[in-house]
């Protein structure tokens, strides 16, 4: 008999250790599936990290670049602004617009102008114009005029 209970409980325990392994591999089982999950998002953060870094390095790049834009274009209107002021402080006489040849002609011309000007005030019209009638018929007058037309 002695046998046989040992048998039994070898088999018991034999079942028990069964389903115990079962119970302690299952959640080894999902300590490895936590891990791997832990390594994937270390390894995304790490790599997120580097594009966060490049993304700045880029950034910083482009704002230096458009900083020395800025200072070419800076330095561009001051030139203009020098530029512009030395020309409005040049005389005027110094480089006219017209020859000379053609401003003598634009004299005259003003000339010839002002002249035709004046003698054309001094004169002074008494007639009417020749389009207007002496006669007037009366008709924008007040007075009711006649119907000519009967019914």
């Amino acid at each position: 008999m002695n046998v046989v209970i040992a048998l039994v409980i070898f088999i018991i325990g034999g079942i028990g250790g069964f389903f115990a392994n079962r119970l302690l591999s299952s959640t080894s089982q999902e300590q490895r599936k936590l891990a791997e999950q832990v390594n994937k998002s270390e390894a995304a953060l790490d790599q997120y990290k580097l594009d966060v870094a490049e993304h700045l390095s880029s950034s910083a790049q482009l704002l230096e670049q458009m900083n020395n834009t800025c200072q070419t274009a800076m330095k561009q209107m001051q030139e203009s602004t020098q530029l512009l002021q030395k020309a409005t402080t040049v005389e005027v006489d110094s480089m006219p617009f017209f020859s000379a040849e053609t401003q003598q002609q634009l004299a005259q011309t003003a000339a010839l102008r002002h002249q035709k000007r004046s003698s054309a005030v001094t004169e002074v019209i008494t007639e009417a114009p020749l389009d207007y009638s002496d006669n007037p018929s009366g008709l924008f007058d007040e007075q009711k005029q006649k119907v000519t037309t009967a019914e």
